[in-house]
């Protein structure tokens, strides 16, 4: 197989398998680019391009909920998008040059674990809004905001909006549901966005690596999707934040020891 197309498959798989857990599905693809030596600019777009097969994977999961007219959903997605959006367009040149590297990543998965202990261990009296119907404008917009601090590498997009939902008086579940949901217009336009933008450093051979790596990404992301929420409903999500922290501390260690190389820039 070719070089390029190994790593589509690769970064596909990783990105699927991250993206809705709480543990920085960007952050993961930084560091595996970097391992894999596929880390200059065009691989930067190519791993946000990728995460539209996750969004796919959301799509055909909930295709029923989606398909049905329900102006309230797609009125609080709009609002809780709206946070990122307006960020990413500001800052998001600012974030690639400074933060898509190792140790700021290692940094963020370390300080994200954290947050996830302090959340769980606070402990959750019981939810406001059990379910995603339940929620108005403004628990939408809270959402969205915190979504925003997941332009941070390494911090997770999923992460962010479902601690910060149960935070707000989501349940879990609610939380976890409506972070799927919220997924779809933000991978669709930050995908989109950062391809356009950055269409000269691709060519029509390229297709077939991005086909590999939508392909990948849809397909692991499926299987996550299924088992994440028949995850919550016993678990919570300790386990991810233990996982960020002592993957941080490697990725840290190992840098500032020499022993691994995670960017080969």
């Amino acid at each position: 197989m070719d070089s390029s197309l190994f790593h589509a498959l690769i970064l596909g798989i990783v990105e699927g398998l991250t993206e809705f857990l709480p543990v920085s599905s960007t952050g993961h693809l930084i560091l595996a680019g970097g391992l894999l030596g596929f880390d200059d600019s065009r691989a930067k777009v190519f791993t946000i391009v990728i995460q539209t097969g996750a969004m796919f994977a959301v799509l055909w999961e909930y295709r029923h909920r989606f398909l049905r007219v329900d102006s309230a959903l797609w009125r609080n997605l709009a609002i809780a998008f709206m946070p990122a959006a307006v960020l990413g367009l500001t800052l998001g040149a600012l974030i690639k040059r400074y933060l898509f590297s190792a140790v700021p990543v290692a940094l963020a998965f370390i300080v994200g674990g954290f947050v996830i202990l302090w959340v769980e261990r606070r402990g959750h009296p019981s939810a406001r809004v059990e379910q995603v119907d339940a929620m108005t404008w403004l628990d939408a917009l809270k959402v969205g905001v915190a979504q925003a601090f997941a332009l941070i590498p390494g911090t997770s997009r999923a992460g962010a909006t479902i601690i910060g939902g149960m935070l707000f008086g989501l349940s879990r579940r609610a939380a976890t549901e409506f972070s799927f949901f919220l997924a779809v217009p933000t991978l669709v336009a930050a995908g989109a966005y950062d391809f356009w933008r950055n269409r000269e450093l691709f060519a029509m051979d390229d297709l077939g690596m991005i086909a590999i790596g939508l392909a990948a990404a849809f397909a692991s992301a499926f299987v996550v999707i299924r088992w994440l929420i028949r995850y919550v409903a016993t678990h919570d999500f300790r386990i991810f934040a233990w996982y960020r922290i002592a993957f941080g501390c490697v990725v840290l260690a190992t840098a500032y020891a020499g022993l691994v190389s995670w960017s080969s820039t």
